[in-house]
Parts: C-alpha cells; structure tokens; sequence
C-alpha cells in the first residue's frame, strides 16, 4: 500500500510562490498517475491537476499558467509549483493516487483512491 505525506504549505503573500511535495512510499509509485487537489474553507475538494507516468499533465482552469505539476520517479515524489499565487487560493492541498491501473491521466475526484493528509497553504493579501 502506498502512503503519501504532502510538506511545503505555509504562509504567502500574493504574488508568491510555493513549491509542495509529496513523498510516496511503495516501490511502484512510478506506475500511478498522481493529482493534487485542494479544499478552501467551507468548500468542496477540487482538482488542481494531474499527471500521467510518464509525465504529461491536466491543470483546472483556475490555475493554469501559475501552477506546474512534475514528478520525480527515482525519488517517488510529486510536486506542485504555485507561483503568482492569489488569496483565493488558500486551502489545504491533498496529492492523491489513482492506483487502479487503467486511467492514463485522470481528471475526477472519483478516480483516486489514496490520500495524503493534506497541508495548510495560506495566501495574505
């Protein structure tokens, strides 16, 4: 079974960047496609993007052209690059795995079924 554990939230002013990981352990990371999420206060979880195994990616519209999502198989982490980051994007951010095999770049909530804890990211204005 795969465990992720997300690190980098914090506090940021708008404008800034942050840079979160997740680290996943399990030697077959590299077979599942990956996809970060974040929950806003009060809200429903939402997809911020995913990536396929061999790396090409999906962005929500509300975060295409600041975010970027990369992976490093060798060190089984995946990553989220946010910069020009706006109030509106605070939430707690989740990466997540879709472990089922058959999806190549999923893009529903639905589609992953293991779940890091989350971490705080907070943008002031």
């Amino acid at each position: 079974q795969v465990q992720l554990v997300e690190s980098g939230g914090g506090l940021v002013q708008a404008g800034g960047s942050l840079r979160l990981s997740c680290a996943a352990s399990g030697s077959i990371f590299s077979s599942y496609p990956m996809g970060w999420f974040r929950q806003p206060p009060g809200k429903e979880r939402e997809l911020v993007g995913s990536i396929s195994q061999s790396g090409s990616t999906y962005y929500a519209d509300s975060v295409k052209g600041r975010f970027t999502i990369s992976r490093d198989n060798a060190k089984n982490t995946v990553y989220l690059q946010m910069d020009s980051l706006k109030p509106e994007d605070t939430a707690v951010y989740y990466c997540a795995a879709d472990s089922d095999g058959y999806r190549v770049l999923p893009v529903t909530t639905r589609a992953f079924d293991l779940w890091g804890q989350g971490t705080q990211v907070t943008v002031s204005s």
